[in-house]
């Protein structure tokens, strides 16, 4: 990974790290405001959804590895490496075209949520669900170069960069 790439990545984890902090902070203000000031603050609880919305987009679309996110592969785990190596460009493939596809209309409707603005706190919608568009951008371009590096020989199943190991059926 190069010096760009890892400011870069090491960005996109202080930015997670804040949220989470926020996300914390504000739950936590809600408990002592709620069971020991007994006066319950409204605006923690839309504070901590938003929080918590930002955080499963933007890692999930910046900071997760392939590895890291959940799978289903029973069969996938039974068939030899030259069909895994298709199921991965199948996938990647399907998962390219459907997240480019609905992009558009994503976008589009993100950008009306303008006029609507959240309950407590008042902010506009596209702001708080503008991360949705960051991490549909993130999986078309993550998965697209999944599929190259898978078709130029790439393990599917490892790192980037990795070559596969040759077995049966490769």
């Amino acid at each position: 990974m190069g010096r760009a790439a890892a400011c870069l990545r090491a960005v996109a984890d202080n930015v997670a790290v804040i949220l989470f902090a926020a996300m914390f902070g504000s739950f936590m203000l809600q408990i002592v405001s709620r069971y020991v000031l007994h006066d319950p603050y409204g605006w923690t609880i839309e504070a901590s959804q938003i929080a918590w919305l930002w955080i499963v987009f933007w890692g999930s679309g910046l900071l997760l590895r392939n590895a890291d996110h959940v799978r289903f592969d029973v069969l996938y785990g039974w068939v030899r490496p030259g069909t895994r190596r298709v199921f991965a460009l199948v996938s990647a493939a399907c998962i390219v075209a459907a997240y480019a596809v609905s992009l558009p209309a994503t976008i589009d409707y993100v950008t009306f949520m303008r006029i609507e603005r959240s309950g407590t706190l008042g902010i506009r919608l596209d702001y708080i669900f503008s991360v949705y568009v960051l991490f549909a951008v993130a999986v078309v371009a993550r998965y697209a170069l999944h599929g190259v590096r898978t078709a130029r020989g790439a393990d599917p199943d490892g790192e980037p960069g990795r070559a596969a190991a040759p077995g049966p059926g490769a």
